[in-house]
């Protein structure tokens, strides 16, 4: 079955009158030279395209380690904050290492700040998560990458992509062979585009607090005495 069926294309056979294309950020977390984190982010920028995305990878070579005070006004740091801002909707895709999500995703993270003043830079997006992996099929990275999801507040959707010995399922040129793996990729992504158009009018109603609300109450009355 190949994706790009029109047939198979539940999301442009069912979303009608849809003038503006959800905004994706897709982050990876290798710098190798054939990194298969950044060739599943590859394949699933092609995916979204298709199902009508606009998309954009952030390529963290020269971002610096996370040190909120001294690179703050780095450019990397910069570009990637203003692209959060720019998206609706993220993809997380990293190799597992260490039984974990790699260094280089956390620190794309961990330079996304919870807020930027008044504005939330993450709050209320949806987000998809991926893995790769060298050996056999794990989910510690996906479990990683979740609790780091609701931490910034994100709409993390249910599916999820792990992909077991990645150097097996990826052609010379880049592209995803033909596999349950890349179905399961297409899954992902429909579904993420599903719960970014359910909820692009919604997300500040779904995130909203009533502990914010009242903390932001109580500062107001301060202000008047």
């Amino acid at each position: 079955m190949n994706y790009q069926d029109e047939k198979f294309n539940l999301i442009s056979n069912t979303v009608k009158n849809i003038n503006t294309k959800p905004k994706v950020l897709i982050l990876y977390g290798s710098l190798r030279e054939r990194s298969y984190s950044r060739l599943l982010a590859e394949e699933a920028k092609r995916i979204l395209e298709f199902m009508g995305a606009e998309v954009k990878i952030f390529n963290p070579d020269g971002l610096p380690l996370f040190d909120n005070d001294r690179s703050v006004d780095h450019p990397q740091v910069q570009k990637l904050r203003d692209l959060s801002l720019w998206s609706e909707a993220q993809v997380w895709s990293s190799p597992e290492l260490h039984g974990n999500m790699s260094g280089l995703l956390k620190t794309q993270i961990d330079w996304i700040p919870l807020s930027i003043g008044a504005v939330r830079p993450t709050q209320g997006r949806t987000l998809a998560l991926m893995q790769v992996s060298g050996g056999s099929q794990s989910f510690n990275a996906l479990n990683s990458m979740r609790v780091l999801g609701r931490w910034m507040r994100m709409i993390t959707i249910p599916n999820q992509s792990s992909v077991a010995k990645a150097y097996n399922e990826f052609h010379e040129d880049g592209t995803m062979k033909d596999s349950p793996y890349k179905e399961r990729v297409v899954d992902v992504m429909e579904e993420l585009m599903k719960f970014t158009y359910l909820t692009r009018e919604h997300s500040e109603f779904l995130v909203d607090r009533f502990s914010e609300r009242k903390s932001s109450n109580e500062k107001d009355q301060l202000k008047k005495i």
